[in-house]
């Protein structure tokens, strides 16, 4: 049984040593995802991860954020000697990272495409849950738009603030159908890669509720942190 989710965003500022400078900004997005991962991992030390990307990613993989600037390793299972992969995609090391700062055992990550339907990640949600035994933590790592405001890394469009406080408005609620109920070509053109992991929690049929969510736009990106509880565990 998946009996907590938490949700992420996947910046590489999450990693102390890949920013320079000690931005409050910064340390506020961080201190929220290392929050959330912990709470994560007071329910489970086992984890499944969902995030946008294609292929699959092999269970204990290591890798590192050398491509980002320093040689930062990462590991999805405590337990894991391997060779490092240089390949392996931002949002699945940031899941290895929170995996570490959390004290989790193990983290197994599932991409699903950004242009995955509604309906195909609903059903990658009842699939997950149903072939989970145990006790198993969720995490849940996608970005909002990075179109808001002046401060926007591309060019700002006036319809990511509206879409952002939908998406924290539902996971403030754990509103399932809601996050189901997002447009999937609105996202698309508001490159909000969240859309489908979110949707993917929203297939998980749990009996949720929401024990803490936030939105914060540094830098014109919108960053989802939320943490949910199933009543069903």
């Amino acid at each position: 049984m998946i009996a907590r989710a938490a949700v992420v965003p996947y910046p590489p500022l999450l990693v102390p040593e890949l920013v320079v400078a000690d931005v409050p900004e910064v340390s506020s997005v961080r201190r929220a995802c290392v929050a959330a991962a912990r709470f994560l991992a007071a329910g489970s030390r086992r984890w499944i991860a969902v995030a946008p990307g294609f292929g699959e990613v092999p269970d204990g993989a290591v890798g590192t954020f050398r491509g980002f600037g320093v040689d930062v390793r990462v590991r999805l299972a405590a337990d894991t000697e391997g060779d490092v992969d240089p390949s392996l995609p931002l949002p699945v090391l940031i899941a290895g990272w929170l995996r570490q700062q959390a004290g989790a055992q193990s983290v197994s990550v599932h991409l699903v495409s950004p242009e995955a339907t509604r309906e195909q990640c609903q059903e990658l949600g009842a699939r997950l849950a149903r072939e989970t035994s145990g006790p198993v933590g969720l995490l849940v790592l996608g970005d909002g738009s990075p179109k808001h405001g002046d401060r926007a890394p591309g060019r700002p469009d006036e319809r990511a603030p509206d879409f952002d406080d939908a998406v924290h408005t539902a996971l403030s609620n754990a509103d399932a159908e809601a996050l189901l109920a997002l447009d999937e070509g609105l996202a698309g053109e508001l490159d909000a890669q969240g859309r489908a992991p979110w949707q993917v929690l929203a297939g998980t049929g749990g009996d949720w509720r929401c024990a803490g969510s936030e939105l914060m736009v540094p830098f014109g990106v919108a960053y989802h942190v939320a943490v949910w509880e199933n009543g069903r565990s």
